[in-house]
């Protein structure tokens, strides 16, 4: 019996794509569940995205998450966007049905449920400062907006564009009687944020985001987006600040237990895979 005749054929698609963790959450998502699923990475070309995805639904592929660079791509190859994917401008999950292919951003989601459920924290109410107004920060905006939150404030090192992002979102914010700011790191108001969100890839190159001191205290989670053996940049500063800190491993497996839901119609629990994913993680490599 072969895997292609009896599951349903997924993948990550990316490049590069092996070092993705997506194989083995998903594969975790369909041990827990029991959905019959077969999911492997696709390497594609820069500049052969869609050849590549027309293949693999061809030959019965059900459905994509998509990483770096190809999230612009899935966003104009989708047949039909989700508000979220049309509200972030950029696609990660792909599902393809009797009616073509749907397009998703389940980035935002796993965010705010990585805060909130895994981490404790309610955004509603909340005093929120997002760093970066790039594609990541542009993805989380609405997400955070739909859980009710007090202020949300967007820096960016160039200011016009964490203002863009404040037109773009106003009305949802006027939706959510909250109230939405940005600018340069001007804009960041006084007082102590409940949670400070690291949107930049500072922390790849181990660079710290314009930010105030000030905004950091002893109630305030500062999560930054990127994860790694060891805590980030960001977060050994905000700890410093006395700041709880946390990373993005947490986002990373509850936006695929979203996606997975997106094409299965069942929720996975992102906890026990997060707890396991974290401990390979931690623990040393071997030669």
């Amino acid at each position: 019996m072969t895997a292609s005749a009896s599951f349903d054929r997924y993948a990550v698609i990316g490049n590069p794509v092996g070092h993705s963790k997506s194989p083995f959450i998903h594969g975790r998502f369909a041990a827990q569940t029991g959905e019959p699923i077969e999911y492997v990475p696709l390497l594609a070309p820069v500049d052969a995205f869609v050849p590549h995805v027309r293949a693999f639904i061809e030959a019965g592929g059900r459905g994509l998450n998509v990483t770096v660079p190809f999230k612009l791509d899935a966003h104009a190859f989708a047949d039909t966007l989700s508000p979220r994917a049309a509200a972030a401008g950029a696609v990660n999950t792909l599902r393809v049905g009797a009616d073509g292919v749907y397009g998703d951003n389940t980035d935002g989601f796993g965010l705010v449920r990585d805060i909130e459920v895994n981490l404790g924290v309610s955004l509603k109410g909340a005093r929120i400062l997002l760093l970066g107004a790039g594609g990541a920060a542009r993805g989380v905006v609405l997400p955070m907006l739909e859980r009710g939150p007090h202020t949300v404030t967007i820096v960016n090192r160039t200011s016009a564009k964490a203002e863009a992002l404040v037109d773009q979102f106003a009305p949802a914010a006027r939706d959510a009687a909250c109230r939405l700011s940005g600018g340069s790191a001007r804009a960041i108001e006084a007082g102590v944020y409940d949670v400070i969100v690291n949107a930049t890839a500072g922390s790849l190159d181990a660079a710290l985001p314009e930010c105030d001191d000030r905004a950091f205290g002893s109630g305030t989670l500062a999560y930054d987006m990127m994860y790694g053996a060891q805590p980030t940049v960001f977060m050994e500063y905000a700890s410093k600040l006395g700041a709880r800190s946390a990373d993005g491993l947490g986002m990373l497996v509850e936006q695929a237990a979203e996606s997975f839901h997106v094409w299965r119609g069942v929720r996975p629990s992102g906890a026990p895979v997060l707890a396991e994913l974290r401990a390979l993680l931690a623990a040393p490599s071997r030669a």
